[in-house]
């Protein structure tokens, strides 16, 4: 059927659009790419950010939504990526991110495109964060298809024992973030 894109409230946008004017914001380290662009900043491509942690055997229905992440398109190129958390005034900057999740969420994006034109289903990205499994996926939700038919994308890096881009149904990837070993993230001069 189709990719239904997420419309953010105006209180996210307004967040970002204010942190692409702020020199405070632009000094964090992740945002190096966005001090000298070649041409206009623009927050593209805006997701939902979902977490899911707790029970060793997580369910989607318990994902939580923090906030929203939008890719800072620099021309063509994604440079950097922003994100809001909802605060009682509406949504406030948090973060910028740079790194490998970066080109993985725009291959995934194009990868769900590509599975929205086979499905019969409307399909509404979202990106859902495992912190315990430090691990992050594109969520494809089926709004009018019943939880059974969503479907999740690893990103790279994934866990060990899962597969990054590979569009998992989420009753098959859950169990296996489940058993991945919890180990933290891969730090310099670590054993």
């Amino acid at each position: 059927m189709t990719l239904q894109t997420p419309q953010p409230p105006p209180s996210a946008l307004r967040a970002v659009l204010g942190a692409l004017d702020s020199e405070t914001a632009l000094r964090q380290p992740a945002a190096a790419a966005l001090r000298h662009p070649a041409g206009p900043l623009v927050p593209a491509h805006p997701l939902a950010v979902h977490v899911l942690d707790g029970p060793r055997r997580p369910e989607l229905s318990a994902a939580r939504r923090t906030g929203w992440r939008f890719l800072i398109k620099d021309g063509a190129e994604v440079a950097a990526a922003a994100e809001v958390v909802q605060s009682v005034e509406g949504h406030t900057f948090s973060h910028f991110t740079a790194g490998p999740y970066l080109d993985s969420t725009v291959r995934a994006l194009r990868e769900a495109w590509q599975l929205a034109q086979s499905s019969r289903f409307r399909r509404q990205p979202r990106l859902l964060t495992f912190p315990g499994q430090y691990a992050t996926a594109l969520w494809l939700h089926g709004p009018d298809a019943g939880p059974d038919a969503d479907l999740l994308i690893p990103l790279a890096p994934a866990p060990l024992g899962v597969t990054a881009h590979r569009a998992y149904p989420a009753a098959e990837l859950l169990p296996l973030l489940a058993r991945a070993p919890l180990t933290g993230p891969l730090l310099l001069g670590s054993p």
